[in-house]
């Protein structure tokens, strides 16, 4: 796996804190700071994602797959999962997720909410990869919520 990230500043200059970061699979995904009005020259422009926004949406993004994948191999009948993460950082550098909550809603037909917490579970303590990570430097804590659908 790789990936190039370039600076590319704001709007196509050399001035404010944009990023674009190119992958291996050939995809594109922007990143920007925020605006600093007491320092403009460290600031952003507000115009894509912060750097970290990308890694806590990476890790919802690499939870869910597992879930819907667990639930799939399971023979359930998912329609749809999604998770919202909620997390908190250090307040000095380096400022790491201190915690993160993760609060999945999967929709289904006749979804045994066993195998949904199941899905979970494993995929915290076994397959994604992020939240593995992320769980060395922040408590990581999980809510599970069925829709029948």
């Amino acid at each position: 796996m790789e990936c190039t990230v370039s600076w590319t500043g704001a709007a196509g200059t050399r001035s404010g804190m944009g990023f674009v970061a190119e992958t291996g699979s050939g995809h594109v995904l922007a990143m920007d700071g925020a605006i600093d009005t007491t320092r403009p020259a460290n600031g952003g422009q507000n115009l894509a994602p912060r750097p970290m926004e990308t890694v806590l949406a990476g890790t919802g993004g690499c939870t869910a797959y597992d879930v819907v994948l667990i639930l799939k191999r399971g023979r359930h009948d998912v329609r749809g999962c999604s998770v919202r993460l909620t997390a908190e950082r250090a307040e000095v550098e380096p400022k790491v997720f201190t915690r993160i909550h993760m609060h999945f809603t999967v929709t289904g037909r006749n979804l045994p909410r066993e195998a949904v917490e199941r899905a979970v579970a494993l995929s915290h303590e076994k397959y994604c990869s992020a939240s593995i990570m992320l769980g060395k430097t922040a408590q990581i804590t999980t809510g599970v919520e069925v829709v029948e659908g």
